[in-house]
């Protein structure tokens, strides 16, 4: 795993986290933040799987040469 896929998952994972207390204490702006915080999270993830992607691709090319 690279920085943004750990940094992502951590990212999804605290805004669940937030999610529930807005929930709990019914604080909508809580939720909507919570919600927000786990797209980046989803989104920062993304971008490490495709660098990782991209890294395992070049050294499978490098392999071939």
């Amino acid at each position: 795993m690279n920085r943004d896929q750990v940094s992502g998952t951590a990212k999804d994972i605290a805004g669940k986290a937030q999610q529930k207390v807005g929930e709990a204490t019914g604080d909508l702006g809580q939720q909507v933040k919570g919600v927000g915080k786990q797209i980046e999270g989803k989104v920062q993830k993304g971008v490490g799987n495709v660098e990782n992607a991209a890294d395992n691709t070049a050294d499978r090319a490098d392999d071939r040469r």
